[in-house]
């Protein structure tokens, strides 16, 4: 990359860091519904006869919601153009007709049921005049220009939300009890990695996703793939997952991280499915943390991106650990509730690890129950162990639930499920986790089928 580029980009980095610290000082993000803001948007709605008004707020990754009137929606992709149209302009975005923008061109404005056909977006920007988010107001139908008086009132009921943000940012400042975060130290030396590395990671898409089959065990196809995180650092080579996520989940950097691994599968079964339409039966899951399921609009997100991707529902399944959902388990449920509305699928990973895990498949939408692999690695010891397993399988069945086994390595575990009557697994036997490159070659080359002799032997990097 040209010095020069590397420059501005330098100099974009500081801004959107500047951006994002003014907008985590507001303490807005993720909080309940609030008078104050809900008035705003209803005032909104009512003197521009608006169809849906929005007032979002975005960070690394997303536009969070924080009062809507109309449809009603809870997070959109930061991509997604309420906000990255009105940020790349640094100022009002009004458009009366959206079918005349070229950025619109034989596609449709999707927010929830309604297909925008106008939109006016103003920013809501903080005391130093940096963009924090927007209040914005659609149409099902296209609409006259708006005029300067309007565009004015539009401004102003910025301008009251933005007053509410640092009435609200005052208060978090003065809070004696606010948390300090110290730098962390390890052995007498700063640890690594720290916040700003993973952000700079994210920013230069040194993160990528790895691929692992799962295979029907009676014919060995290939029937999904579970999408897995790695760091490629440019100086440390390859750096597994357990390196760098608890400090992400920590930080609160695996909400930007999770997002963009959400959105680089979504793109990765479009290319799948434009090179070989026989790809539109995968399943794709992605690996879902706790923090991701503390936000309500996480369907909403999800919904955008299928829509965005022109992917079906049934291609994506979205996994997570049953100590993913204890942290706030009211909130989990009306999160999976939603989201296998949409259709997609939900799997409970490493399943038998928790101490509770029969409570939550009576209790949560799950219709995918992952066997952890420390129970698969001991079938093979005794009675004991096999007994476990051959419980798991049949509690599934009695659910109506599919059932993939993890973390299979040898023949002899191979063999053994198959008699258990487990239908689906995956492991090294079959495959390693490898780059999504790797897994087109692979895709290619056995037509989705697995050999029975060996192991796959794409080269993984």
């Amino acid at each position: 990359m040209p010095p020069a580029e590397l420059k501005a980009n330098e100099v974009d980095r500081q801004e959107e860091d500047a951006r994002l610290a003014a907008l985590e000082a507001t303490g807005i993000l993720d909080t309940p519904s609030e008078p104050s803001f809900d008035a705003i948007t209803r005032l909104a709605a009512e003197y521009f006869r608006a169809d849906t008004v929005l007032l979002g707020f975005a960070d690394e990754s997303r536009v969070w919601i924080k009062s809507y009137w109309g449809e009603p929606i809870r997070e959109l992709p930061r991509s997604e153009p309420i906000f990255a149209m009105v940020l790349a302009e640094d100022g009002p975005v009004i458009l009366p007709d959206l079918t005349k923008h070229p950025r619109f061109t034989g596609r449709r404005m999707m927010i929830r049921r309604l297909a925008a056909a106008s939109l006016a977006s103003v920013p809501v920007r903080s005391p130093e005049g940096r963009i924090l988010g927007v209040l914005a107001i659609l149409g099902g139908q296209p609409r006259r220009a708006m005029a300067v008086d309007e565009l004015r009132m539009l401004e102003s009921l910025a301008e009251m939300v933005a007053s509410q943000l640092e009435l609200r940012r005052l208060r978090k400042a003065f809070d004696k009890n606010a948390p300090r975060s110290a730098l962390p130290v390890k052995n007498g030396k700063e640890a690594w990695p720290r916040k700003p590395d993973l952000r700079r990671a994210l920013d230069q898409r040194q993160f990528v996703l790895y691929y692992q089959p799962e295979v029907e065990l009676s014919t060995r196809r290939i029937v999904g793939l579970e999408a897995l995180i790695r760091w490629k650092h440019p100086e440390r080579g390859l750096i597994p997952p357990m390196d760098f996520i608890p400090l992400a989940e920590e930080s609160g950097m695996i909400l930007p991280i999770g997002d963009w691994g959400l959105t680089e599968a979504c793109n990765q079964i479009q290319e799948w499915c434009h090179e070989d339409p026989r790809h539109r039966s995968l399943r794709v899951c992605v690996n879902l943390s706790a923090r991701q399921f503390a936000r309500e609009g996480l369907a909403d997100h999800v919904e955008a991106l299928l829509r965005r991707f022109g992917i079906s529902s049934r291609q994506l399944g979205l996994e997570m650990t049953e100590s993913s959902l204890i942290p706030n388990m009211h909130t989990a449920l009306q999160v999976l509730s939603s989201l296998r509305r949409l259709g997609v699928s939900l799997l409970m990973d490493d399943f038998g690890t928790g101490y509770s895990s029969l409570s939550h498949l009576h209790s949560y939408p799950f219709d995918v129950l992952k066997i952890d692999r420390s129970f698969v690695g001991r079938i093979t010891d005794g009675e004991q162990p096999l007994q476990i397993v051959r419980t798991i399988i049949e509690l599934a069945r009695v659910l109506g639930m599919s059932v993939v086994a993890e973390g299979i390595e040898t023949h002899e575990q191979y063999k053994l499920l198959q008699r258990l009557g487990c239908r689906f697994g995956q492991g090294f036997l079959f495959a390693r986790p490898m780059p999504a490159e790797a897994t087109t070659q692979l895709l290619r080359l056995h037509g989705g089928l697995l050999p029975d002799s060996k192991p796959a032997t794409v080269t993984a990097d």
